[in-house]
């Protein structure tokens, strides 16, 4: 086993420690782990069913390309539109942006390990963490906003950590290159960058604040990401009111769960090793340079909680770097010890196999009903047959009623299943979140389907409504569009015009 200067850390003091070099890239075993995680992820890349983003990435991608959105910038969207066009207009073909992001997340997370001294076991121990955590297979598996995402993060937090333990200001300019184009995927890689420099100046190393590479990288990031900026300033910052809506929505739910879903971000034993990560960077003397993650950690964290609502996983980025951290003490702590190589070794093996079952469609779909503990894969099921029931409410229409039907839905979710699987269908019509824009329908269009629309909504904008059957998957699952109603609405009471405005509502599917 590789020998590093971390291993000299309990001859070191406080203050006088030697510095610490990185260690030599254990690239062949990273590339194994890297490899087999994305025969893992494109195994698995045509089960179930589309993820309810994915299907609104789909429709914006389609809808053709623009600056921004009112819930997101517009990186995902194009890469969504990217990916069907060189491998075709299916759920194998989108997916595929997000397992070469979830790959590439693990190689960064290794560098990181690297970097702070980590042998070779120690690298490929923390990519085999990250590549089976909960965070990665997700966003690996299904295009999310947090796949492109997560890549800036870990890219910026590489750099952060060479900028910092090598006293290289060049990396500093990297940083910023990223967090520039990281803005076209997600807004919250900024609260990375703010987090950083409030943990330098908390703990400092302070002489950093003297480099003016630092501020060089600061404004590359404002001007590669200056288009998306001005879109949302020319806009009156719609990304604030889709926060808003969003804490209003989803916040209380979210604080209430936020222990939680941050353990299971990366799942128990990972987040233990996070843990032990984060205690060792204010402990190991050769790490004192970087201790600003930790408190970065801390500081973005309790912002996320405190401001955008409670969610872990717009934090899970800087976890990466702490389970790197954590990985290489773990290694230290096993040594040539068996026994403590076999616990460590089981419980990693123990670690990664909970997290596919909770993260991946491994449970055959005719046994979902018995095994509904894979939450996010349920709401995945469906959807075809959502858009059958739909067209059998819009078929039993008397034809001269159909020629002036819209479909109307509540959720992007069912508007993108309803684009993808839908055949004749008319307009299909939603106030969900960027949706709204592409509305109101047609002055003439007084007979609508509406699909999950709140009862007291219709009713103060039709004459009469009947609900003509509920969504069933068929299949048993309580998933998020099961026991939906299918309304048939005649006769406006105004115009669309001005009803429209009522429709508009900001939040996440879920």
């Amino acid at each position: 086993m590789t020998t590093t200067s971390l291993d000299r850390e309990s001859k070191a003091k406080a203050g006088g420690a030697p510095p610490l070099r990185a260690a030599p890239v254990a690239w062949r075993p990273i590339a194994v782990v890297a490899a087999a995680l994305a025969v893992l992820l494109f195994a698995f890349a045509s089960e179930y069913g589309y993820h309810a983003d994915e299907l609104y990435f789909r429709l914006l991608g389609k809808h053709g390309f623009a600056w921004g959105y009112v819930d997101q910038p517009p990186l995902l969207p194009m890469a969504v539109r990217a990916a069907m066009a060189v491998f075709g207009d299916s759920m194998w073909a989108i997916r595929v942006p997000a397992v070469l992001c979830a790959v590439v997340v693990t190689l960064l997370g290794a560098l990181i390990a690297a970097e702070l001294g980590g042998t070779r076991r120690a690298q490929t121990l923390t990519a085999f963490g990250v590549a089976t955590s909960t965070m990665v297979l997700s966003f690996g598996h299904w295009i999310l906003t947090t796949s492109f995402d997560t890549v800036a993060w870990a890219a910026v937090l590489l750099f952060a950590v060479r900028a910092l333990l090598r006293g290289e200001g060049k990396w500093w300019l990297w940083a910023g290159v990223v967090v520039g184009v990281g803005l076209y995927a997600k807004y919250i890689v900024l609260l990375l960058a703010v987090a950083l420099l409030v943990g330098l100046a908390l703990v400092g190393p302070r002489k950093v604040f003297r480099e003016w590479r630092l501020y060089a990288g600061i404004a590359l990031a404002l001007v590669i990401g200056a288009p998306n900026l001005i879109y949302q300033a020319t806009h009156d910052f719609p990304q604030l009111q889709m926060a808003e809506g969003l804490a209003g929505t989803d916040g209380e739910a979210n604080r209430a769960m936020f222990a939680t879903n941050l353990v299971l971000l990366f799942g128990p034993a990972l987040f233990v090793l996070c843990l032990i990560g984060l205690w060792k960077l204010f402990r190991v003397p050769q790490w004192k340079p970087v201790r600003a993650l930790g408190v970065g950690y801390l500081a973005a964290t309790a912002a996320s909680y405190l401001i955008e609502g409670g969610r872990p996983d717009y934090t899970g980025g800087l976890l990466i770097a702490l389970l790197a951290a954590g990985c290489v003490a773990a290694d230290r702590w096993a040594g040539r010890r068996r026994l403590r190589l076999s616990v460590l070794a089981f419980c990693m093996a123990l670690s990664a196999a909970a997290q596919m079952l909770l993260s991946l469609p491994v449970i055959p779909k005719s046994a979902l009903r018995d095994f509904q503990i894979a939450s996010m894969p349920l709401e995945t099921v469906g959807w075809p047959r959502m858009v059958q029931q739909t067209e059998a409410a819009y078929r039993a229409l008397p034809a001269a009623e159909r020629d002036r039907a819209v479909l109307l839905v509540d959720n992007f979710g069912e508007a993108g299943a309803l684009d993808v699987y839908g055949h004749g269908l008319p307009t299909v019509y939603s106030g969900h979140n960027e949706l709204h824009k592409w509305g109101p329908p047609p002055a003439r269009a007084d007979v609508v389907i509406a699909v999950g629309i709140d009862r007291a909504r219709l009713a103060a904008g039709f004459r009469s409504c009947t609900v003509v059957g509920h969504i069933d998957n068929g299949l048993g699952i309580d998933n998020p569009e099961q026991g939906v109603p299918i309304t048939v609405c005649r006769g406006l009471k105004q115009p669309w015009s001005a009803q429209w405005p009522e429709y508009r509502h900001y939040n996440a599917y879920l």
